[in-house]
């Protein structure tokens, strides 16, 4: 029995997002070249444009025929997969608590002194936010 499909991008079809919130719309062959640059692997065109129409169906992407060729581009926004993604993990791992996900963050992740500085800012004006 096939497995039921997520409603979240797969990894392979995470990576060909971000190639397309970078730049778009991309034809085929653009797609691909982008990937295999940044995946280091090859790639078959036929399977590339798979993925894409996979895409395509679950609402991913946009495409339009122009010429000969499609030409794909975002239909979600980066903000909108990252805020599901991290909302299902939060659910699922974490019981819907963000203290327990970021405390898990913070004692899994390298946070240098830097990046620390910028989460406090964040928290002290999404703080000031809830406050209004």
């Amino acid at each position: 029995m096939a497995r039921p499909g997520s409603e979240h991008p797969t990894q392979l079809e995470l990576e060909i997002l971000k190639v397309l919130w970078d730049e778009s719309p991309l034809r085929v062959r653009e797609v691909r070249a982008r990937l295999e640059t940044q995946a280091q692997r090859p790639l078959a065109h036929s399977s590339v444009i798979t993925m894409l129409n996979i895409m395509f169906d679950k609402g991913f992407l946009d495409r339009e025929k122009v010429g000969k060729s499609f030409h794909f581009s975002p239909r979600v926004r980066k903000e909108e997969v990252a805020g599901g993604i991290m909302n299902d993990l939060l659910s699922r791992l974490f019981d819907g608590s963000p203290s327990a996900m970021m405390l898990n963050l913070l004692e899994t992740s390298n946070v240098d002194a830097t990046e620390m500085t910028e989460l406090r800012k964040l928290i002290t004006r999404k703080a000031r936010e809830q406050e209004k």
